[in-house]
């Protein structure tokens, strides 16, 4: 009789090729991207006032696309985002960046793989920076977190000196995101897409902690699955359907944000 049980491998070398032939995202640029990220996390509840940003690495060196100060997530469009060098100075737009953006060049400096760093206070992720404990992920849906988020355990004040800029840059070190004791969350990715979809998962990974842990005990991963789903999930093709789709759904809500 045939063995019906192919390896598992073969499906996902045929999924990723299916994959890359069929998932097609639009041709945004950076600033659109940028800005439909503050579009998605404001529908998932990161906003906070003004506070939290969302940045993007310049193409010169030593320089970052940042919204200017004042505008919450909800409300920014393409053309808030103002260019600014190491030392946060306006090279190109109207305003005055966010203060607190200044420890994001500390990580670009740190991480010449990162091209974006998002930075938001939503509530399930502040309510578990508050107990101390770090992110548990124990679902598949967060897997893309496991062994691949850092834990900063001490507050160092608000993230506006060099010296904040020093300790969160170093606390993080080569993950892709990082919870912040009575803070939030930090993503810095290879792309715009990869930090919006695991800042917005790493939010439903805290809600989903929380639930569990007002059950009963959470229980580990097997990591030889969890390390192969953090890989699967973390795709780009994929991946980028997922923020095409959240991005489809701010667009819906108000398309004139990419003006």
């Amino acid at each position: 009789m045939q063995d019906l049980h192919k390896p598992k491998s073969e499906f996902d070398e045929r999924a990723s090729a299916e994959m890359d032939r069929h998932l097609e995202t639009p041709d945004w640029s950076q600033r659109e991207k940028l800005a439909l990220s503050c579009r998605i996390l404001a529908i998932e509840e990161h906003g906070s006032g003004i506070a939290g940003q969302v940045t993007g690495r310049g193409q010169a060196s030593g320089t970052m696309w940042t919204a200017r100060f004042g505008l919450g997530l909800d409300e920014i469009t393409a053309s808030d985002f103002l260019l600014v060098d190491d030392d946060l100075n306006v090279l190109e737009g109207e305003g005055m960046p966010n203060p607190s953006n200044r420890f994001h060049l500390w990580i670009y400096r740190q991480r010449p793989d990162v091209q974006s760093i998002m930075h938001t206070h939503p509530p399930y992720i502040s309510a578990l920076s508050m107990l101390g404990v770090p992110l548990k992920v124990s679902h598949m849906d967060t897997s893309m977190f496991y062994e691949d988020c850092a834990h900063l355990p001490t507050w160092p004040g608000p993230p506006i000196g060099d010296e904040e800029g020093e300790i969160i840059s170093k606390a993080i070190g080569n993950k892709r995101s990082i919870l912040l004791a009575h803070h939030g969350q930090l993503c810095a990715c290879s792309t715009v897409e990869e930090a919006a979809v695991l800042s917005l998962h790493i939010e439903r990974a805290a809600r989903l902690q929380l639930l569990a842990m007002s059950a009963g005990t959470i229980q580990d991963l097997d990591p030889e699955h969890a390390r192969a789903a953090h890989d699967y999930r973390l795709k780009p093709k994929p991946l980028g359907a997922t923020f095409h789709y959240y991005a489809r759904q701010a667009l819906r809500i108000d398309p004139n944000c990419l003006k």
